[in-house]
């Protein structure tokens, strides 16, 4: 059996996740102006996964932040080409170059029930194999213009069912939505 497969990502308005060069800087202005406290759900989604699977470019961004922001959640981190890790680095941290539904056939026979995925790529390849099971997109009030879109090729269309949105005073709106046709 498949694991459950989460999206949990942010947008600008326009669904860019990331300016062209990577740049995540409108992201960070926005989150200036989250009041304290408020996580819009990141922590419990943390809470409840028992991997989080990135690609590269996404790994390579979290490596420039001044922390490791996951703790000692085990993360796998997808990419063709050989990864040396860091020795200040969890010990939880793996390179897969497996296809996504190698990877979650492999973690769901090593008993995870759970993954996130997290970058623009990898989500779009974990919904082009159809193993998304619910996405939950926060869009910033930010129109960007051009970049990184969060969504590519599918092969085909990728049906949704709303589940519910929330609209925070500080201008986000998160929307969530469960895949109809994931596998």
């Amino acid at each position: 059996m498949i694991p459950k497969v989460s999206v949990f990502i942010a947008t600008s308005l326009d669904g860019y996740i990331a300016r062209s060069n990577g740049d995540i800087d409108w992201l960070d202005a926005a989150n200036a102006k989250v009041p304290k406290g408020e996580d819009c759900g990141y922590g419990a989604l943390m809470r409840s996964v028992d991997v989080l699977v990135m690609g590269r470019n996404s790994y390579e961004k979290v490596r420039s932040f001044s922390f490791w922001p996951y703790g000692d959640v085990p993360v796998v981190v997808m990419s063709s080409k050989p990864i040396t890790f860091s020795d200040e680095l969890p010990k939880t941290l793996q390179q897969s170059s497996e296809s996504p539904r190698e990877l979650c056939e492999r973690l769901s026979g090593e008993g995870v029930a759970h993954i996130y995925v997290d970058g623009g790529n990898t989500i779009q390849r974990f919904l082009a194999a159809r193993l998304v099971h619910e996405l939950t997109i926060t869009v910033i009030p930010v129109i960007l213009g051009e970049g990184i879109p969060l969504f590519g090729p599918t092969g085909s269309d990728v049906l949704l069912t709303f589940v519910g949105a929330k609209a925070y005073e500080f201008g986000f709106v998160q929307l969530k939505y469960t895949v109809q046709n994931n596998a």
